[in-house]
């Protein structure tokens, strides 16, 4: 077994299939950290090949050039150069190309090939060009190239047998060709035209249909079709399954509550841990439910679609459709789409996405939502189709929207920037998601969520339940034992702050935990309401607060600055404690203003 490690560089075009095939070659054997000097992740794994050869594998960033635009590409290149500080230059570098889309990855291939260094090419997704009909003469490409080029199938599990073979071998040796030094667009065009038989059918059918998704007015008005209807679904189909959790929970503890002694360790686990953490747990249905139809918008190819058709609009208030992918990931959680913001090259463009993220509805105010709204809004039909409940839910997406469009205008007229930004992306050839690929994805997010829950989720409503529970009331006392506890005191001192836009102690306390996880302000609010009153928490709330109260709170989810997770990624992405606090300042003004105009409106028509 050789002793040194063979270090291997996984590079690529974003969409390439890279990490994919980083993950089925290193498995478990992986670590992530940060590159030297940058917060640009970095992923590093060992593969043990056949005859024994240890390699060590890293996934760079992906690149469309190494003439570079962004902070992504630039980690790339001189990681490639070996010129990165604290990196080892790679013994190896293996290419990831798009076998579908061989005509935009072959050029970076090239680009990487000048650099002399030993040089492989993994033709990845073979699978699906075949499925389209897409001939490529492997053997003819690697001529034509000078360098090996292998076929992998990233996503199964002996996809990358083949690749691990050739690097058992010997190092390729590069050597540059006749013509290498011209135009690589040409080199490109001859590379195609010797190498690669495309079919005129499928080019067709991508042109048909983006004749209506990328209609200035059509392709408008089927994106927001789209969008609402996913919306609706959210809420028609996640709602069931998340009531029979919820009840599920309510059964439990009511039986629990039987066989336990009263006492601290019975008001833990029904109150605290049934009451709070069940609550909190009901809401996965609806996240998930959620999620599969944004997996599936993107695996179909066409998010990057709907980011070229809303650049127009989002150039006139200082942003570019780049800025639509992170900001699409900030509906899952704002931090990765704060750090998906790396590949915009304007720095003003950047810091605009950063800041305006946190306003896209992550999911972890979905519970939030989707409880005020199963508390106060009715399941009345619209037009005899659409669900009223999904309606509003879609409006409240809706608003998180437009409070980002605003702040970016705002921040265009503050900082003004007159130079063009034309957009130039990939537009993938559309293609019918994989069962698989969407499971992995939605098995993702549910243990993201239930490692939430399971950490500092359950360690904040065992706090409320102890804050709500302790000290005893005193002898004599005639109210509820809550109000003499640490959280009636703490609640009615912030109800002071609260009272103009219409919350009560309860949800003013609720807003404490909240900054550290939203979904906490579900879980505490079930568990004060379950120390001080028998019915379950929708209920609960609709005795307790009115709807206008109800839709004030919706809006302040809307708008507020309520994830201190949040507040140190931006810190750490714009290394200024300066735009983390402007973040959090503007954030708290327009939820404050957005929560009170609701409040009164609602108070005067309802």
């Amino acid at each position: 077994m050789n002793a040194q490690p063979l270090r291997i560089a996984l590079a690529g075009n974003p969409n390439c299939g890279k990490t994919a095939l980083f993950n089925l070659l290193t498995g478990s054997r992986q670590k992530v950290a940060n590159y030297s000097g940058v917060t640009i992740e970095r992923k590093e794994g060992r593969f043990l090949t056949p005859s024994g050869r240890i390699l060590q594998i890293l996934d760079l960033p992906g690149a469309y050039s190494l003439d570079t635009v962004s902070l992504d590409e630039s980690i790339t290149r001189d990681v490639l150069k070996g010129e990165h500080p604290g990196e080892i230059p790679p013994d190896l570098v293996v290419c990831v190309v798009d076998a579908t889309n061989l005509r935009l990855h072959l050029r970076f291939v090239l680009e990487v090939k000048r650099l002399g260094r030993p040089v492989m090419v993994a033709l990845n997704m073979m699978d699906v060009a075949r499925r389209r009909g897409i001939c490529i003469d492997v053997a003819q490409l690697s001529r034509r190239l000078g360098v090996p080029v292998v076929e992998t199938v990233a996503v199964k599990r002996d996809g990358a047998h083949a690749l691990a073979a050739s690097m058992d071998g010997p190092l390729p040796v590069v050597a540059l060709l006749p013509g290498d030094e011209v135009d690589l667009h040409a080199q490109v065009r001859d590379l195609l035209a010797s190498s690669v038989v495309m079919p005129r059918s499928t080019a067709r059918l991508d042109d048909n249909l983006d004749r209506w998704a990328l209609h200035p007015v059509l392709g408008m008005a089927i994106l927001v079709t789209v969008m609402f209807l996913v919306f609706q679904a959210v809420y028609s189909v996640g709602k069931p399954m998340s009531d029979a959790i919820t009840d599920g929970f309510g059964v439990l503890g009511a039986h629990l509550a039987t066989w336990l002694p009263a006492g601290p360790l019975q008001g833990i686990v029904v109150d605290g841990l049934c009451g709070g953490l069940g609550t909190v747990l009901g809401f996965l249905p609806e996240i998930l439910a959620l999620f599969f139809f944004i997996i599936v918008l993107e695996e179909s190819g066409y998010l990057p679609r709907a980011a070229f058709l809303l650049d127009r609009v989002m150039v006139s208030v200082g942003l570019t459709g780049r800025s639509f992918i992170p900001l699409l990931s900030s509906f899952a959680c704002a931090i990765p789409g704060i750090m998906g913001s790396r590949s915009i090259t304007d720095r003003r463009e950047r810091l605009a996405t950063i800041l305006v993220a946190p306003l896209m509805t992550c999911s972890a105010r979905l519970p939030v939502y989707t409880l005020l709204i199963g508390a106060f809004i009715p399941t009345h039909e619209l037009f005899g189709t659409f669900n009223l409940q999904g309606m509003v839910l879609f409006l409240l997406y809706f608003s998180g929207i437009a409070g980002a469009m605003l702040v970016s205008w705002i921040l265009k007229r503050i900082h003004p920037d007159k130079s063009e930004h034309a957009l130039m992306m990939e537009l993938p050839s559309y293609r019918l998601p994989k069962v698989r690929d969407v499971a992995i994805g939605l098995y993702g997010r549910s243990m993201i969520f239930l490692k939430r829950l399971t950490g500092i989720i359950l360690v904040l409503t065992i706090l409320m339940w102890a804050l709500a529970s302790f000290p005893a009331p005193p002898v004599g006392a005639t109210g509820p034992a809550i109000d003499y506890s640490f959280a009636g005191y703490m609640g009615r001192a912030l109800v002071y702050l609260f009272a103009p836009i219409g919350f009560n102690w309860q949800m003013s306390l609720a807003l404490i935990p909240a900054f550290a996880a939203r979904e906490t302000a579900v879980s505490a609010l079930a568990t004060v309401y379950a120390v001080a009153s028998e019915l379950s928490l929708g209920p609960a709330l609709a005795s307790h607060i009115t709807l206008a109260s109800a839709l004030s709170l919706m809006a302040w989810f809307a708008y507020a600055p309520q994830c201190m997770s949040t507040m140190a990624i931006i810190k750490r992405e714009t290394d200024s404690w300066r735009n983390a606090a402007i973040w959090f300042g503007y954030s708290f003004v327009i939820a404050y203003v957005a929560s009170f105009i609701t409040y009164q409106i609602a108070s005067a028509l309802l």
